[in-house]
């Protein structure tokens, strides 16, 4: 009874650690602009890489192809904010 007691505050500790380690993914495989697309993958493809020379030295030797990621290409751009009006206060005295 006594180690189990011991045991629990040790067991929360380690859950509450690996809690902690857990970040969000750095980055959507969907994000980046080209894909390996071949019959093994569908469409669009494994869209995993930044340049087009990256998607070819990966898929060397493949049956594969790079393209263009259309969520990349076609996804909503973000509208730009309206600067905020600031109003200066005119005291009149």
């Amino acid at each position: 009874m006594r180690r189990l007691q011991s045991t629990v505050p040790v067991l929360a500790a380690v859950a509450l650690a690996c809690l902690a380690s857990i970040a969000p993914a750095s980055a959507d495989p969907y994000d980046y602009p080209w894909c390996a697309q071949g019959p093994s993958f569908g469409y669009p493809g494994q869209c995993m890489y930044q340049t087009y020379a990256h998607c070819q030295a990966s898929i060397s030797g493949q049956y594969l192809a790079c393209g263009e990621n259309p969520r990349f290409l076609f996804r909503e751009q973000a509208q730009p904010r309206q600067p905020q009006r600031r109003y200066r206060r005119i005291d009149h005295d």
